[in-house]
């Protein structure tokens, strides 16, 4: 079975956004170390799940930067957009998913393939952590405390016990914690 990976940037206090969306807080001048760390982690990845919200920003902001690292990944990569409210996919390389979340993404995680990655939106993240779809978490903790904002672990309803896998610092102030479920 393939499995789900949460890669989320998080401030000390978890939040993944401000109040109004804001991302201005998370650190941009990633090291080569965090930049090899997160090509190793999404090299064996072949699908990304993203919610609507998101996938209206994301998508197009990659598909108009291909000279940015990452962006040959993230464009060449096929992309499911969860929606209730698009009817057509004008993106390319990517497809609407309209069903059940826990059904959809419980039948993808069953087809052949290398592992899936989701990215957000925040909605969409507290929804597959609280249905307990996402198989690791890796947590990219930002030196930034926030206050307030948009949290991810706000929807879950019962404990879910996390196995710390690693724990691994980097030169520009982030810290990734990654826990298996």
């Amino acid at each position: 079975m393939r499995k789900l990976k949460l890669q989320v940037q998080l401030s000390v206090d978890g939040y993944i956004a401000g109040v109004n969306g804001e991302m201005d807080w998370m650190t941009a001048n990633w090291d080569d170390a965090l930049k090899e760390f997160v090509t190793r982690l999404t090299d064996p990845v072949d699908l990304i799940l993203l919610g609507r919200k998101l996938a209206e920003g994301f998508i197009p902001f990659w598909a108009s930067n291909p000279a940015l690292e990452g962006a040959a990944k993230m464009n060449n990569t096929f992309k499911i957009v969860f929606t209730n409210t698009i009817e057509k996919c004008e993106w390319n390389n990517t497809a609407l998913a309209k069903g059940k979340l826990v059904d959809e993404v419980t039948s993808l995680k069953k087809e052949a393939g290398g592992d899936i990655i989701v990215y957000g939106g925040g909605s969409f993240v507290s929804s597959l952590i609280r249905s307990g779809m996402i198989d690791d978490f890796y947590l990219f903790i930002n030196p930034a405390v926030l206050g307030k904002g948009m949290p991810i672990f706000n929807q879950v309803e019962t404990t879910q016990n996390l196995t710390l896998v690693e724990s691994r610092s980097f030169p520009c102030g982030i810290t990734c914690l990654h826990y298996h479920k």
